[in-house]
């Protein structure tokens, strides 16, 4: 099997995790956060879509980072993202991450909307 090193040149990655925050391109960003290839930014949460959808010109699928475990998404955040014309893909804020990292690598148009981890979770 060959591996290849990702290079993000140019992008912003999400670098790790932990209990209560997100290491994005190289910068700390506390509780939820979104993130594209220009920048990350603090989010509000599931009661919050308008800067999902605002990312309509950016990005075809996001992936939403429910925390430790994958969970549903309420009806209306879910129904007011995809009707803006964008895919979401929910899973646990883990996989979402390294999803999101590899299709970045990719040259995908991809976003992620995260839920922290807690702590022990």
């Amino acid at each position: 099997m060959e591996l290849n090193e990702i290079n993000f040149s140019g992008v912003v990655p999400i670098d790790g995790y932990g209990p209560g925050f997100f290491r994005v391109g190289g910068q700390v960003v506390e509780g939820a956060v979104i993130v594209t290839a220009e920048r990350a930014q603090g989010w509000s949460g599931l009661s919050d879509a308008e800067p999902l959808i605002a990312l309509a010109e950016q990005a075809d699928v996001i992936f939403v980072g429910m925390g430790d475990e994958i969970a549903h998404l309420p009806a209306e955040f879910r129904n007011a993202v995809e009707e803006a014309g964008i895919g979401l893909e929910v899973m646990s804020s883990p996989a979402a991450a390294r999803t999101y990292n590899v299709l970045l690598s990719e040259g995908r148009r991809v976003a992620a909307a995260l839920l922290p981890v807690v702590e022990g979770g």
